[in-house]
């Protein structure tokens, strides 16, 4: 049965208790059927922000889920989804806490990566136009668009097991120094090709190496400042540097993965039982036949994930080097981390199924999940702004585990949505606003600009300073757009 949110929303605001300085918690007996308390990161503005949408009714829901551990947590960037709202992250304790697919989101492993070049802003300058208009010609962009790297139903195979191990070794799509760059040197082990539907395959078949539509960019950006030079050098960036952002997922695959499963975690939870809120949250016990078999579909789907973005720098890499010389190889990996996963993590003595949606993995320094060269600073985090605004890097901090389960913010967030966007403005009039300020901008149509406009999402530098004041993110530097290739 489907909860009334809208009837709770001003009783939930009247229970929220401010806990620390950038920190709201909502408790467990507040409803009846919640397990375990409700925690967001946000500040009293950004709280009314959120208050907007349903997004905490739907963080209460979660929190009913069975074996939820410890909280469900809102970022501050968060709102309303399927189910979970993006920016949401919950633990449910194995063997037999659930897996909900609502809690992962349909572009399964979306996320992002960022690739420091050795060149300065000033070095690239004359270059930029032709070097943004040729990755407009070199990379596919768009809803449905098919990829330069066709596969054989065998060879998508074994991207769903190996993943980027194997597009690197036997695709040469890139270096084998990435991997260690990349979370869970960009393989999933629990994996299961088998598990993924025909249907699914098939839209996955010619995608590899595509940007896809939404909110997916490539952005060629600047180091614009820097504020630890500690955490910067560690990572290899440098004032005026020239970066590229890539952000995008799973494409057609992982999205066919998701709605595949809810149909059947629909039936599966009746099966076992289990009451829920909101029909959205569907799951199923993780130690049940169908919870394994979506976490390994899943698996599989993130595996495809951080293979389409391994193609996608592969081919950064190239254009770049064209018309700037030197060697693909000199253009490093910092990271890539997916902020639509869930993961088998430990805390403390218990290890539980951290489901982030819209939500970045962020470990503190000395995790032996992180390459030797960040233990010292922490786990390396993007945070995209708007287009034609900043993105910032950041690290995890040593209270991340304890306050948000090594998790942080993944973005902005949407304030408005496409559809409320595309009615307020004209795209023509973005793409103008944009080149007004010297960022080159590639787009299939005005449309799509349009849903993606910088005023349709909230306040980047002030999601990042909420992260920073509670302690689950560190900033080290200030990121400045000057190109943007738009899905």
């Amino acid at each position: 049965m489907q909860t009334p949110t809208h009837t709770t929303q001003r009783a939930e605001v009247a229970a929220l208790k401010r806990v620390d300085e950038c920190i709201y918690e909502l408790p467990k007996t507040f409803r009846a059927d919640m397990r375990v308390p409700v925690r967001v990161f946000a500040d009293e503005e950004h709280l009314q922000a959120i208050l907007r949408d349903q997004s905490l009714p739907q963080l209460v829901n979660v929190a009913t889920l069975p074996g939820i551990w410890s909280a469900a947590l809102g970022m501050p960037d968060m709102h309303e989804g399927y189910g979970f709202p993006v920016g949401g992250v919950a633990a449910t304790a194995l063997p037999d806490g659930v897996i909900s697919p609502g809690g992962i989101g349909f572009d399964i492993n979306c996320g992002v990566r960022l690739i420091a070049s050795p060149w300065s802003r000033a070095e690239m300058a004359p270059e930029m136009a032709k070097i943004v208009h040729e990755l407009s010609r070199s990379i596919p962009v768009g809803y449905g668009r098919h990829g330069n790297l066709s596969l054989t139903t065998d060879e998508l195979d074994r991207v769903l097991l190996e993943g980027c191990p194997h597009i690197i070794h036997e695709h040469g799509q890139g270096f084998p120094d990435d991997l260690q760059f990349i979370e869970s040197g960009g393989r999933l082990p629990d994996a299961d090709p088998s598990k993924v539907s025909d249907r699914a395959k098939q839209r996955g078949l010619e995608q590899l190496g595509t940007l896809g539509g939404g909110n997916h960019f490539i952005e060629v950006q600047f180091v614009e400042t820097i504020f630890d030079n500690e955490a910067a050098a560690a990572l290899g960036l440098f004032k005026n540097q020239i970066t590229v952002l890539i952000h995008s997922g799973s494409r057609g695959l992982g999205h066919q993965v998701c709605t595949d499963y809810v149909r059947l975690m629909d039936d599966a939870g009746r099966r076992y039982g289990i009451e829920l809120p909101d029909r959205q949250l569907a799951c199923a016990p993780f130690s049940s036949p169908e919870g394994r078999r979506y976490y390994a579909a899943m698996c599989a789907a993130a595996n495809f994930g951080w293979c389409n973005r391994q193609v996608l720098a592969h081919k950064v890499r190239q254009v770049l080097c064209r018309f700037m010389g030197g060697r693909p190889e000199n253009l490093c990996l910092i990271y890539d981390v997916g902020h639509n996963n869930a993961k088998i993590e430990r805390y403390g003595s218990r290890d539980v199924l951290v489901h982030r949606k819209g939500a970045t993995r962020a470990f503190g320094p000395s995790s032996p999940e992180l390459p030797p060269a960040y233990r010292r600073v922490g786990q390396p985090v993007f945070i995209p702004g708007s287009m034609g605004t900043s993105s910032f890097v950041l690290v995890g901090t040593d209270r991340s585990g304890e306050l948000s389960l090594g998790s942080t913010c993944h973005g902005a967030g949407r304030s408005k949505s496409r559809g409320a966007a595309k009615r307020e403005v004209a795209g023509a009039a973005v793409r103008k606003e944009l080149e007004s300020r010297g960022i080159i901008v590639k787009c299939p149509s005005n449309a799509e600009l349009a849903e993606e406009a910088p005023f349709a999402y909230k306040d980047v530098e002030r999601v990042v300073d909420i992260v920073q004041r509670a302690g689950i993110a560190a900033r080290v530097a200030q990121l400045r757009p000057l190109g943007v290739l738009k899905g």
